[in-house]
């Protein structure tokens, strides 16, 4: 199975396939168009350790079918030697002639086919989580077609990895990872996999893109390959030409489900880690330094002192995380991480992810114009806590008392009934925002009734007079924008920067 990006970014299962046909006459192509000649030595090297993932499951049948997801037919051209394949494949998901058993309401079999490769002599094997999700049976096959039941050692919903284990009939070929960090754009890769189950299907092509983030999850960071990969792809190997795994094949964007070219895997460096804790603890044990972050833009930036735009603006700390008793405060940038550069929140997110819960580390932030460099020992991220970014609160259009106006914003201190009306918590401080022009850039940047104006310029204020004030004497100063820390109703805060021209 392969998950599948629609254009809509949507990510679902990809039960769609075409087939075209076509003919043409081929003109004799340059050597060095064809690609690499050591495809084949590399496909031979590895073949026998890329195995195929049968998974079943009881599902209740649900009446009418459905015209998409699961119970869609690909459509395929009527005589295509792929049409007898398809009806027979779909008809045995849905449990029998028909597809969707017409009146017939009972619980029935369905079967999921997916890839997977072996990476140690006992019988490990990697894959994809959503290719074994909810299954109640799972055998591997091997690439001489011996199946055999498999175990589930651990899943990681996050990265969509699974490690599962089987007892090996004879002595197994494995493959080893390789360094994803090393590709280069335009290097050849060759994906080996079980697509539409047409098992030991080989194709090539060159990484596109790496450090990819498709917003499908907190750890974002594919590498991007044009090499063909379709349904049944997905927990497949993607191979450099040394016969190493960079990858693990995951997602397309198609509106069709077919490949068209645009193809993800998750890099090698992310899974060794991965597939290394499930193994030993049957789950992941990630770093939590327990911070909400958002983006520097350049108006942020600005207002910051910090030239080029870059790092991870703290917009909260955790009463009960590692960043408070190590000194982390709200508006600190986090530049650096354990010696690693932080250009971007992904960055600092993916980095405490993959360090040792435990580990203690210095954190270079940005403060008030100034580098600090602080230590932190770092905690474990559990299930219930998130990869948290700063809450972003829908408008609330809503008429209220003004007491001041600035910034294109109403705004009045708070009081019992104003906290009553907007449900604003007791902890929280600042000056609230009764009202919002909708021309204004603090429109655009998504301000609304009820959120409370806490800093300003990273100074505190208590009424719409100060805001005021600090904002005429910024303006004096020559500067462009005002940086703002704003608080929600629950006290969840963000920074936000607000054009002064």
């Amino acid at each position: 199975m392969t998950a599948t990006l629609a254009f809509s970014r949507r990510l679902r299962p990809v039960l769609a396939a075409a087939v075209l046909a076509a003919g043409w006459a081929l003109a004799p192509m340059p050597a060095s168009a064809r690609g690499p000649e050591g495809i084949a030595d590399v496909a031979e090297k590895v073949i026998d350790a890329v195995v195929n993932i049968s998974t079943s499951q009881t599902v209740e049948a649900k009446g009418g079918g459905s015209s998409e997801g699961r119970n869609a037919n690909p459509q395929v051209p009527p005589g295509s030697p792929f049409e007898e394949f398809f009806d027979d494949f779909f008809k045995n998901r849905r449990g029998g002639p028909g597809g969707r058993g017409g009146a017939d309401n009972s619980p029935r079999r369905t079967n999921s086919l997916g890839s997977g490769f072996i990476v140690d002599d006992s019988g490990v094997v990697v894959t994809n989580n959503h290719v074994i999700a909810d299954a109640d049976e799972i055998n591997v096959i091997l690439n001489d077609g011996t199946k055999i039941k498999a175990e589930l050692v651990g899943v990681d919903k996050k990265t969509d990895l699974a490690v599962l284990k089987f007892k090996p009939p004879r002595q197994l070929t494995v493959v080893k990872f390789g360094d994803s960090d090393k590709l280069r754009l335009g290097d050849w890769v060759v994906a080996i996999g079980n697509p539409f189950s047409l098992g030991g299907t080989v194709t090539a092509g060159i990484v596109s893109a790496k450090n990819r983030d498709i917003s499908s999850g907190p750890y974002d960071s594919y590498i991007q390959t044009d090499a063909a990969i379709n349904r049944g792809n997905s927990g497949g190997p993607l191979f450099n030409l040394d016969g190493e795994v960079i990858g693990v094949n995951t997602l397309i964007i198609s509106p069709s489900g077919g490949s068209i070219g645009i193809g993800f895997a998750v890099p090698s460096k992310t899974v060794a880690g991965v597939v290394d804790q499930l193994r030993q603890f049957g789950e992941l044990r990630r770093g939590w330094l327990g911070v909400r972050i958002q983006g520097v833009t350049d108006e942020i930036a600005e207002s910051l002192n910090i030239k080029p735009a870059r790092g991870a603006l703290v917009a909260g700390v955790d009463d009960k995380g590692p960043a408070k008793p190590a000194g982390i405060e709200p508006g600190d940038v986090v530049v650096k991480f354990d010696g690693r550069d932080i250009k971007e929140p992904k960055d600092l997110s993916r980095i405490v992810a993959d360090t040792a819960v435990g580990k203690e580390v210095d954190v270079v932030v940005i403060r008030k114009g100034q580098e600090q460099t602080l230590k932190v020992k770092l905690g474990r991220l559990e299930d219930n806590e998130k990869v948290q970014q700063a809450a972003i609160k829908k408008d609330e259009p809503a008429e209220k008392p003004v007491t001041q106006k600035a910034l294109g914003l109403d705004l009045a201190a708070l009081s019992k009934d104003l906290r009553t009306r907007y449900k604003i918590k007791d902890s929280v401080k600042g000056v609230v925002v009764t009202g919002v022009d909708q021309s204004s850039d603090a429109a655009e940047k998504r301000l609304s009734a009820g959120d409370v104006i806490v800093e300003v310029a990273q100074e505190a204020v208590t009424s719409g007079a100060d805001i005021k004030k600090r904002v005429d004497q910024l303006k004096k100063d020559g500067k462009k924008s005002v940086l703002l820390l704003v608080s929600n109703a629950d006290g969840e805060l963000r920074f936000v920067a607000l054009s002064l021209q």
